[in-house]
């Protein structure tokens, strides 16, 4: 199934390095060679493979490479410096992808040798808008069943798809976190994610979930952050600016992967919208050259809404989940209120859409759909 960044992509090669960064087995192999296809002389070169690693550190690729597509990059120790002066010596006409996942998703937010150089692209799963074409595939209830990775989602039976996601859980267990950073209990860290997974749409507690996991706080935070990194999960902040100081400001965890979550309809529809929501940021702000961000509004009272768009500090709208319900919320009706706020409620099953004032009952399908990527 094409991917919706292939043409921007190809507009950004002509110019400078593009990375495509991405969870795990979301397609980033795949988008690359099917890239690729678009030149006469590409050249794909994965560093996990000693051939190609020996052919990567001599840089004795073809010289009619036209495209140089170099997956695991990462792993190469002074990887950055390498590329730069690949980039900067180039002969005419090379472009340079770059591939991988946590570690160049975090220096794409650091400043370094490579300032000015590069394009990043944030491939996640599929989601609403992106298949919306393809009408036999594009229900809300297959994604909360399967998530929207390539391969479970298109699988041809429930069973391929959970035997693929067993898999995909030991593998980011017992491989990519033990090759991330070394972790001394690797118990623990099992015991962080399941907890995560019972804690989405929560504010989040370190020191609960320390003292649940058996660790300090500080390494609770650290085990969150390798999950993080690692594009297994995602923490959405509170938004502050310009709101009272009672504003909670604990962040609030989600999955890539919507059938990880643990919990009720409500909690997994939640978190397929803020999958959803998270992928039409960063497409807005890789391709278009927005500035969105995604935050939450909570009160230490309790007051809620579920997520807010928001741009240069400001709020575009508050956006509330529902798998079913035809009330506006009450959180919602108060923020929006409070401080002049458009309001959305996102209902799954929604007899009728209305409009009232400041606030908008949406159908999840329409509103998914409408989103750009």
């Amino acid at each position: 199934m094409r991917r919706n960044q292939i043409d921007q992509i190809l507009h950004d090669l002509e110019k400078k390095i593009v990375f495509i960064v991405g969870p795990r087995q979301v397609g980033k192999t795949w988008l690359a060679k099917e890239i690729a296809r678009k030149f006469k002389h590409s050249q794909y070169l994965n560093y996990d493979r000693f051939e190609d690693q020996q052919i990567i550190k001599a840089e004795s690729w073809p010289r009619n490479t036209d495209l140089l597509i170099l997956d695991e990059l990462h792993k190469m120790h002074g990887w950055k410096n390498y590329i730069k002066g690949v980039f900067d010596t180039r002969a005419e006409g090379l472009r340079i992808l770059v591939t991988g996942s946590a570690r160049l998703d975090a220096f794409r937010q650091t400043g370094d040798s490579l300032a000015g150089r590069f394009f990043a692209h944030r491939l996640l799963p599929f989601s609403l808008a992106e298949i919306k074409k393809h009408n036999e595939l594009a229900n809300i209830e297959r994604f909360i069943e399967r998530g929207g990775f390539p391969e479970p989602f298109l699988a041809e039976s429930e069973t391929d798809a959970r035997r693929w996601r067993n898999q995909y859980i030991d593998g980011l267990i017992r491989t990519d976190i033990l090759n991330f950073e070394n972790i001394n209990d690797l118990h623990a860290i099992k015991v962080v994610f399941e907890i995560l997974r019972r804690s989405v749409g929560s504010p989040l507690s370190v020191a609960s979930i320390a003292r649940d996991a058996g660790v300090s706080p500080v390494t609770a935070t650290r085990y969150i952050g390798i999950l993080e990194a690692l594009f297994i999960i995602f923490r959405i902040y509170p938004y502050s600016n310009n709101i009272g100081r009672s504003i909670l400001k604990a962040p609030k965890v989600y999955f890539y992967d919507t059938p990880l979550v643990v919990g009720d309809i409500g909690a997994k529809f939640e978190n397929h919208l803020a999958v959803s929501l998270l992928k039409h940021v960063s497409a807005s702000n890789d391709c278009l050259g927005d500035t969105l961000d995604l935050k939450y509004l909570r009160t230490k009272e309790g007051r809620e809404v579920d997520f807010c768009l928001c741009r240069d500090q400001q709020v575009l709208m508050a956006i509330e989940a529902k798998s079913g319900r035809d009330k506006i919320a009450a959180g919602l009706v108060w923020f929006c209120e409070k401080y002049n706020l458009k309001g959305v409620q996102v209902v799954k099953d929604l007899k009728r859409e209305q409009s009232s004032g400041n606030f908008d009952l949406v159908d999840a399908d329409r509103f998914l759909k409408e989103l750009y990527l």
